[in-house]
């Protein structure tokens, strides 16, 4: 009954601490959202990027953006070092008090800066140098991501042959999407039961046509790396492409299917019940990961707060929101929906997963075990396991294979979401810092290529396992930062900013000393990691100059200069 009194409870924490009481106040301290202005996607409409949404589409695309695998791998990570008790509190207290936070005031800031990024706010907020130097640090912190989500869907292609056929199935089917919703007119709930139904019949296609890689690689490249050249040179071409023809009907139909599977998880997990089989508690410090603070709040990530979450606001939701009055459904809703995700993932891992065989046996630990399936197959295959577990137990006609094959399926849409907007977000970054002064910098095709390749080559490292840690203290360090610029923002525009500061002091403390820690370790241990361990060096100087510019803006040192559009 653990498991149930924790969903039950997080779910009642998120609506009603959160979306009605702490988004209340937001509304009407801080935002106060007028459905009258005029908002970047209508003034600005171009086709291509600056497009007005359907609030459910957009509230897709937001969803299938920011949560990507993030809200899974983070809480496993965490609750396989520090235990499932520490990994929730901080889940639902982070999520509430600063994540959610962070992505709605992001997201509106955008919107009344005429979409632009939190780069260009931090110029407006801080000035010239300081946007420059900000968006080097984005540049960087993106690459990881584009990085790490692309090996590990490519480790979870190796693990699960059958879910190859599906993963990439769902682009054309995605395409057929976004023509018929946008060029025929055809009713949005016929055609998204016609999706639906597509994707159903090819997760039956690929449990009953596998493609497994052969264990000599293709082309001369290992399994590995054949999924990871070909996940890239996705994302590259995703990326260019006018956001109604992939990107916003394939993240419309991604949610129905994370929201599918989740359901079917959680329904699982209110009929089930199963005991946690984890360590609630594992002590302060972890052997591999360090102490618990600051290293348990950076491996949550995006379950609690990410970054992340601010670039996909200002770089495609703020050019899609049609109007301010659906700002907290689609940003600070989409969060704590995402907090949601991360509660499950520790229940259906926890629950469904052994930590050690249980007393009398009976139970294959190769199949699931805690750490046995994630050394098989890596993170996302351990919450197939663990999900398939449950899930069979509640519908055995089902079987564990095809339950966990619906899980696997859910995470790797996501993740092919966060590689292309990942790339599609580093390239207005790139262009917005250089497109001015260097004319090869305004080409789409050829900023997008140097991104990809970059991030090809931080990906065939071979230290994708220690990207992780480094991945999410960057990433929270982005969100940091990001809240000092909306803080000086909202100094600016005379609007209080303690609903930002707090946060914004705490996770800029937690964040530089986890990157201070992994580059320590980096540095000292038996094979030394130089790239990571500089890397996370270099994140630490950039974090900090930002930080005291926008400390000092905050202070009254730096005068806002805002920039508005339409009627705003």
């Amino acid at each position: 009954m653990l498991t149930l009194f924790i969903l039950t409870f997080s779910c009642l924490f998120f609506y009603f601490i959160g979306y009605r009481y702490y988004a209340g106040r937001l509304d009407r301290e801080v935002i106060q959202p007028d459905r009258s202005k005029t908002t970047p996607a209508v003034d600005q409409q171009d086709g291509v990027d600056y497009v007005p949404s359907k609030p459910m589409v957009l509230f897709g695309h937001n969803f299938a953006s920011i949560a990507g695998a993030g809200p899974v791998i983070g809480p496993i990570v965490a609750m396989q070092h520090f235990g499932w008790a520490l990994t929730i509190l901080w889940i639902l207290i982070g999520n509430v008090f600063i994540g959610a936070v962070h992505d709605y005031l992001a997201l509106m800031v955008s919107v009344r800066n005429r979409g632009g990024s939190i780069a260009d706010i931090a110029e407006s907020t801080m000035g010239s140098r300081a946007k420059t130097v900000f968006a080097v640090f984005l540049i960087l912190a993106m690459l990881l991501v584009i990085a790490v989500f692309g090996v590990v869907a490519a480790k979870t292609l190796i693990a699960q042959p059958e879910m190859v056929f599906p993963t990439f199935a769902i682009i054309p089917i995605s395409m057929l999407l976004g023509w018929a919703i946008y060029k025929k007119g055809l009713p949005l709930g016929l055609v998204t039961c016609i999706a639906l139904l597509a994707v159903v019949a090819n997760i039956a296609i690929g449990f009953e046509f596998p493609l497994p890689l052969p264990v000599d690689g293709v082309l001369g490249l290992s399994p590995l790396m054949f999924w990871f050249v070909l996940l890239m040179l996705y994302a590259g071409i995703a990326s260019v492409m006018p956001v109604g023809m992939l990107l916003q009907p394939r993240d419309y139909l991604s949610t129905y299917i994370l929201f599918g599977s989740m359901a079917l998880g959680l329904l699982a997990l209110i009929f089930v019940h199963p005991g946690l089989n984890t360590p609630a508690y594992m002590g302060a410090v972890s052997d591999k990961q360090g102490p618990v603070w600051p290293m348990l709040f950076v491996l949550v990530a995006c379950g609690a707060v990410s970054g992340f979450h601010s670039l996909v606001a200002g770089g495609t939701v703020s050019k899609q929101l049609a109007n301010e009055k659906e700002g907290r459904l689609i940003s600070y809703g989409g969060m704590l929906t995402e907090g949601v995700v991360a509660v499950a993932t520790v229940l259906l891992v926890g629950g469904g997963l052994y930590w050690v065989q249980p007393a009398g046996g009976g139970i294959d630990m190769a199949q699931l075990g805690f750490r046995e399936t994630l050394n098989a197959g890596g993170w996302i295959h351990a919450f197939g396991s663990g999900y398939g577990n449950v899930v069979q137990q509640m519908i055995p006609a089902l079987g564990f294979t095809a339950a966990s094959m619906i899980a696997v399926l859910a995470l790797n849409t996501f993740v092919l979401t966060t590689l292309d907007t990942a790339v599609r977000i580093t390239r207005f970054i790139v262009q917005e810092l250089g497109g001015s002064r260097l004319p090869v910098l305004r080409s789409k095709y050829s900023v997008t290529t140097g991104v990809v390749l970059l991030a090809f080559c931080i990906g065939a490292t071979g230290g994708w396992q220690k990207i992780w840690p480094i991945f999410g203290a960057t990433n929270q360090l982005i969100a940091a930062v990001a809240l000092f610029v909306i803080s000086a923002y909202l100094v600016g525009v005379k609007k209080p900013t303690h609903f930002t500061l707090a946060p914004a002091l705490f996770m800029v403390v937690t964040t530089i000393a986890a990157l201070l820690w992994q580059s320590y370790r980096f540095f000292t241990a038996p094979e030394p990691h130089l790239f990571l361990g500089v890397s996370a060096l270099v994140l630490t100087g950039l974090a900090v100059f930002v930080g005291l510019e926008g400390w000092q803006a905050i202070r009254g040192k730096r005068r806002y200069a805002p920039v508005v559009t339409g009627k705003v």
